[in-house]
């Protein structure tokens, strides 16, 4: 009988540290999106010669992960889509700046 529930023990811990590591998984893609909407705006502003598509293709990656992620709670399901919400906001209008700037379509 211990052993039933050392077992539901651990299924429970290892589910609480799995809902913790999306919590920080979701808490690192806010701070990419705060430091890609700054690297954005130094590029615009001519302090950068490139536009940061690398960290972008990485933040892109990073949110396909966490969407195929069964195992998301409510809350973490509603800030992840929060969090894809801006990042969404902010792509269209990183494109329709590079266009206008380049003239051409590069996004």
């Amino acid at each position: 009988m211990a052993l039933i529930g050392n077992k539901l023990y651990r299924q429970t811990h290892t589910k609480q540290e799995e809902a913790y590591q999306t919590d920080q998984q979701l808490v690192r893609v806010e701070d990419d999106i705060r430091k890609l909407k700054i690297d954005f705006d130094i590029y615009f502003n001519n302090g950068a010669k490139r536009p940061p598509l690398e960290a972008r293709a990485r933040l892109e990656a990073t949110i396909k992960r966490i969407a195929d992620d069964r195992n998301l709670t409510y809350a973490q399901r509603y800030h992840f889509n929060t969090l894809v919400s801006r990042f969404t906001s902010y792509r269209e209008l990183w494109r329709r700046i590079l266009k206008k700037k380049t003239g051409e379509e590069l996004v």
